[in-house]
């Protein structure tokens, strides 16, 4: 819907060890005298290695050559909870490679003569008018090739929606948008469009679309396991997929229906799909005999407008693989990334599904390489070599990290948990960067192949060779910007509006970053590029003044309250009372500590540096619980940390800065109270008693920065125990100041051998803390 490594040694070692066995079991597996035998054998080994790399929890792979399924492989587990794994009954969401079966039953009609895809689109829906400040009428042809120039999403039923509405309800709602660009000037792809096509076959049917498509499109081709809507009998088939971020989060997918269900919608299997190919590869004929379409319509929907080497024909996307005509699509929908792609001039045709969100590039290569391996296969050459990268070194991901520039063009290399990031001044995705013959490659799931060369203070992309920028302190966002920055949207789909390089971004379907247009006061407009190709963003105020959503295109953003207002403290409500748990966590016992650990040495912070600063909330009220938790406000570290924690202190005394602690060694008795306290949704902000905190060891300390000129402690893009994702050490909203103070931090922690805490900022444990016994002693005891 959205969008459409393991080392070389590695993979070597892996395609001999399964050069012997990499057919047994798998559906149309040739013997190892077939000419395929080696290629295919190539590409399970690629595939397992992709699967591991990438940390999908499954991907299926299937080849078609001709009339014959050549292979088809599943790796991992179609539901990793229960360790379901992956098989050909498996049932995958393949989002946008449903626009395909759409368009098949529009060209169904056109053949039979009961729908022309040139005339007017008001003479088939006379009630689907949109504005069209354009002129020339819309058409069929140009729904279904993405020129219609309609916006992405309808305003209801959108790909963030998850109300169900009806296919009819989503069209009509239409009627309220404007065209972003005239009929058939400008490839703009539209969700909307297509489910205006599918509409189409509705209204001319007389039924519910998807039933309409099951019984003349999917069961005429064979495909008795694929539907538009999930049929009761495929529920213990139906894989489970995964959202990510940025900023690390890992959850489920959503699984609600969406209301553009002729674009995204298709539920499938693999081996579906393979017969689907077997249609493309045998002039639209089924393999029962059943005439799909014409080999003359098929050429139709292959055909590109004049001139045009690559793009949309219609449904299918045009262009080349190895110098061969490729037809297919993508297809990315909440926690599944699908490719798809045949070679009809050949007739061979691959398709991979992953169940991780966006996992796109994997899916792309791996559709990619089978070809690549075929083609050379059939032609009696050599096998190509698979480009391989290798794991970054984290130290040499912290030397290269940097902002660097080239005339009016930048270039963030960002890094985060040991691995670096690429993204342009200009935004679109963050590529992950990996090693391969001392150049940096694009090797993540959003992307590959883009090469970097690194030189001194230096770094070569194309033909731009971009230089390191001195790390200067970002000045404070245009003060018109500070009311729009925030959240907004719905927890399955956050958009991010935040302040980068000193315009507005928007970080819209977790993965696209887009700087905006400025047009009037609360009027912008994205970039003539990307998922929302120059549509309006403009955001929408309450009765108060506050912004309290944005529109993008038709579809509104609520504003979501994610934690305090600035200088506000986070509290929640205990799941009991503090002074009920407060005397069991006392009474209770700590876990048992191995006999072998080190001998605590517990120091005083102040004592080694007075300039160290401290605000120990938990010795007031003003914390989470709201409650006084310690008797004192004092905060001690094992001496080797304590030392470590001074080094870093004095050294930022070059920037102005110096260390504010909020807390450092916590007795167990607290931690258990903090746990039996907080509702379960927010156990990733406190620690497990059964095991014990780093804090209980001493190794672990919450801080901040203060400015040494007037001891205020700077704003990061939370608050201290805030439980949102505002606290997540990689968040990504926020303005560049406060991203670049919580990196001023970071560095100056981990260059003395601490480590972020994945889920907060302002957490930082010191490298040897399993070398220390979890401590319950109370402050008064300690000297």
């Amino acid at each position: 819907m959205r969008r459409a490594r393991a080392g070389s040694a590695a993979l070597a070692a892996a395609v001999l060890a399964l050069a012997a066995t990499a057919f047994r079991g798998q559906e149309g597996a040739p013997a190892p005298s077939d000419p395929y035998a080696a290629a295919l054998a190539k590409l399970e080994a690629f595939a397992a290695a992709e699967a591991a790399d990438k940390k999908l929890p499954a991907l299926a792979v299937a080849i078609v050559a001709g009339d014959r399924v050549l292979w088809r492989k599943d790796f991992g587990d179609a539901d990793p909870e229960a360790k379901v794994p992956a098989s050909a009954d498996t049932v995958y969401r393949v989002g946008s490679v449903s626009k395909l079966f759409t368009d098949i039953g529009v060209m169904q009609l056109v053949e039979r003569g009961e729908l022309d895809l040139d005339v007017p689109i008001q003479k088939i829906l006379p009630d689907f008018r949109p504005k069209d400040p354009f002129g020339p009428f819309l058409t069929l042809r140009e729904l279904m090739s993405h020129r219609s120039g309609l916006m992405r999403e309808p305003p209801v039923g959108h790909y963030f929606d998850p109300t169900e509405p009806t296919l009819a309800a989503t069209v009509a709602g239409l009627n309220d948008t404007e065209l972003v660009y005239p009929p058939g000037t400008h490839t703009k792809y539209s969700n909307a469009g297509i489910a205006v096509v599918g509409y189409v076959l509705e209204r001319r049917a007389g039924e519910p679309f998807a039933r309409y498509l099951k019984r003349a499109v999917l069961e005429p081709m064979g495909m008795s396991s694929s539907a538009f809507e999930p049929e009761p009998a495929w529920k213990p088939h139906l894989a489970k997929a995964r959202m990510w971020g940025y900023d690390t989060r890992d959850f489920p997918a959503p699984t609600f229906e969406l209301g553009i269900a002729p674009a995204g919608s298709l539920y499938t299997t693999t081996t579906d799909l393979t017969r689907f190919l077997r249609v493309l590869f045998s002039g639209g004929a089924a393999a029962g005999g059943a005439r799909i379409l014409s080999k003359e319509t098929l050429d139709r929907m292959w055909a590109l407008p004049a001139g045009q080497k690559a793009g949309y024909g219609i449904g299918f996307r045009i262009g080349e693989i190895a110098g061969h005509r490729a037809v297919g699509h993508n297809g990315a929908i909440y926690g599944f990334a699908t490719a798809l792609a045949a070679l009809p001039d050949d007739k061979l045709g691959a398709v991979a599904v992953a169940t991780r969100d966006a996992a796109n590039s994997v899916t792309n290569r791996v559709v990619q390489e089978a070809m690549r391996l075929l083609l050379a296969a059939r032609a009696g050459t050599p096998l190509p070599e698979i480009a391989t990268t290798e794991p970054l070194e984290a130290a040499r991901a912290r030397e290269l990290a940097g902002h660097y520039a080239a005339g009016n063009e930048s270039l963030d290399l960002t890094e985060q948990f040991g691995e670096l990031d690429a993204l342009g001044g200009d935004g679109g995705e963050r590529l992950r960067l990996r090693a391969s013959d001392g150049a940096l490659v694009a090797d993540g799931p959003l992307g590959f192949g883009q090469r970097f060369e690194p030189a001194a203070d230096a770094v070569r992309a194309g033909e731009k060779t971009f230089a390191r920028v001195p790390d200067v302190k970002p000045t404070g966002p245009p003060a018109r910007f500070e009311p729009f920055l925030g959240e907004y949207g719905w927890d399955h789909d956050i958009l991010y509006i935040l302040e980068r390089g000193g315009r507005l971004t928007a970080l819209i379907e977790w993965f696209e970053y887009d700087p905006l247009i400025e047009i009037s006061g609360d009027v912008f407009r994205f970039p003539d590029r990307g998922l929302y190709d120059h549509e309006p963003l403009v955001f929408t105020r309450d009765p108060a003044g506050r912004v309290s959503g944005v529109r993008v295109g038709p579809v509104l953003f609520p504003r979501r309250n994610v934690g305090p207002e600035a200088g506000k403290v986070f509290q929640i409500r205990p799941v009991r009372p503090v002074e009920e748990l407060r005397p069991e966590a006392l009474a209770a016992t700590p876990p048992p500590q191995p006999p072998d650990l080190r001998k605590p040495d517990l120091v005083e912070l102040v004592t080694l540096d007075p300039s160290i600063r401290l605000d120990v909330r938990y010795a007031t009220e003003n914390n989470f619980l709201g409650v006084p938790l310690y008797t004192q406000a004092r905060a001690f570290l094992q001496r080797p940390a304590a030392e470590a924690l001074v080094r870093a202190h004095r050294k930022l005394a070059a920037q102005g800065y110096g260390l504010l602690i909020h807390d450092a060694y916590r007795p167990w008795a607290v931690t258990k109270l903090f746990w039996d306290a907080t509702p379960e949704d927010k156990h990733i902000f406190v620690a497990d008693p059964a095991t014990g905190s780093r804090h209980n060891r001493g190794c672990a300390v919450d801080l901040t920065l203060y400015d040494r000129s007037t001891g205020a402690p700077l704003v990061m893009t939370g608050g201290y125990d805030e439980m949102s994702d505002r606290s997540f050490a990689a968040y990504p909203g926020g303005t560049s100041l406060q991203r670049w103070q919580r990196d001023v931090l970071r560095r100056a922690m981990e260059a003395e051998g601490f480590s972020v805490y994945e889920w907060e900022w302002w957490h930082f444990d010191y490298k040897d803390w399993k070398s220390y016994p979890v401590a319950n002693v109370a402050f008064e005891k300690l000297r």
